[in-house]
């Protein structure tokens, strides 16, 4: 359902109106398309203090696409190099570099602060190094104008590592995230002969696949290169079919629930996968005093058993290939839980829990990493149906005061998926716009 609101907010006289009664006033967000493939305008290149970084790093930034500039008057993005801050007066070189700057940063702009991990040993750094965390969420919320600020914690040394990442944030499709912490390990990135087709080569399973957020993961997935397979349910195979014969991909009717279901993934892909996307999710809302265990078991089965099982069967048989992704879908709901959702919410909790832990296995093990998407308020088939009042919190409540849209997600996956981003492991990243709930 199309959000008139925003459009209204985009004309002359509700320009007038929300600003007179105080109402959000959201921008229309530049995402990626062929016309707008990056930003438009430089990137300003900060240093809060020197950083034994800063030459590889405007090394890495000059191979990210954009022109570095030191300054500029309407700059497209901000990367501000805050890892060698280390204690709590150093924070006030953050201050002095991002005040004179800040407001001058293009409409839709991007703001990126580097630093690195708090450390355990040296309380000192690491208060200046957490007190980045607080800075850049507070940023996120007052910046607007459809801008975004991030976090991006660096490992020692691993500057290179970092340039999916950079490309990603400092890029269109990014639009629907702002005010995320995201930690890089130092594990060497994939190479990538074309950065129009980073996943050239590469076959991916996208479960959920038919329609909403997994049919858009499928699309931008093909977009860059990767023979998909689309699964679903069979009761959904017409819609299936017809999004797989749209992206020239393979279309597997399957409850990712069914006992053999990795068995005939892995005969569906013989030479192996090198990307699994667990989006298949369900809900059963009711109040916890309302609800029999079957809508218990069927959204717990769905969202978090059937990951699980798959995941571990996959990599048990080999069917994930070296240097795989594996990418799940976890939920704000999971973060902050949600009314009527103990279900859901714990699904998607236990969506984290399984990230966090598999992550450094899977890495160690067998070269893969294991990320997940935190969705907020997404435009779907799903939330059009939800109840006026409730749809209009649910678009509003976020830093940019909008719901995304399913390609959104879509492009935080095809970053995790890149052969680039072997850095980016054990992340959840909420695309959510910053939303007020779980902070």
């Amino acid at each position: 359902m199309a959000d008139r609101y925003l459009h209204l907010t985009g004309t002359a006289t509700g320009r007038f109106l929300t600003r007179r009664l105080g109402l959000p006033q959201p921008a229309h967000l530049r995402r990626w398309s062929l016309e707008t493939p990056t930003l438009p305008g430089p990137v300003v290149h900060l240093t809060a203090k020197d950083s034994a970084v800063t030459d590889e790093l405007a090394t890495v930034l000059a191979a990210c696409g954009p022109e570095v500039v030191a300054r500029a008057d309407r700059p497209a993005g901000i990367v501000l190099d805050a890892t060698a801050v280390d204690t709590a007066a150093g924070l006030g070189a953050v201050h002095a570099a991002l005040h004179p700057v800040v407001r001058s940063l293009a409409p839709g702009g991007r703001v990126v602060v580097l630093g690195t991990r708090p450390s355990p040993e040296d309380h000192h750094q690491a208060a200046a190094q957490q007190a980045l965390e607080g800075f850049v969420r507070s940023l996120g919320k007052e910046i607007g104008k459809g801008a975004t600020v991030q976090l991006l914690r660096l490992a020692p040394g691993a500057v290179a590592a970092a340039e999916s990442t950079l490309r990603f944030l400092l890029s269109p499709r990014s639009a629907y995230i702002s005010g995320q912490v995201i930690e890089l390990t130092d594990a060497a990135p994939g190479p990538v002969a074309d950065w129009a087709a980073p996943l050239a080569g590469r076959t991916a399973l996208v479960t959920g696949a038919a329609r909403g957020i997994g049919a858009s993961v499928a699309s931008v997935l093909a977009r860059d290169g990767a023979h998909v397979i689309c699964l679903d349910v069979p009761q959904a195979q017409d819609e299936l079919t017809r999004t797989a014969d749209r992206l020239g991909a393979t279309a597997l009717p399957l409850d990712i629930t069914a006992d053999d279901a990795a068995g005939r993934i892995a005969a569906a892909a013989p030479d192996g996968l090198d990307i699994l996307v667990h989006n298949a999710g369900i809900t059963r809302d009711r109040r916890l005093a309302n609800m029999p265990a079957d809508r218990w078991a069927q959204v717990i089965d769905v969202n978090l058993d059937s990951v699980l099982r798959t995941t571990d069967a996959l990599l048990e048989n080999g069917t994930l290939r070296h240097g795989g992704r594996i990418v799940a879908t976890a939920s704000i709901a999971g973060i902050a839980g949600n009314n009527g959702q103990t279900n859901y919410a714990a699904s998607k909790a236990g969506v984290i829990g399984l990230v966090r832990s598999l992550a450094p296995r899977a890495a160690a093990g067998h070269g893969v990493t294991v990320n997940a998407v935190a969705p907020g308020f997404i435009e779907t088939r799903m939330t059009a149906a939800v109840p006026l009042f409730i749809r209009e919190a649910g678009r509003r409540m976020n830093s940019l005061s909008q719901g995304g849209l399913p390609v959104d997600v879509a492009e935080t996956i095809a970053w995790f998926a890149q052969p680039a981003s072997s850095a980016v492991n054990g992340q959840i990243v909420r695309v959510c716009g910053q939303s007020l709930l779980g902070a």
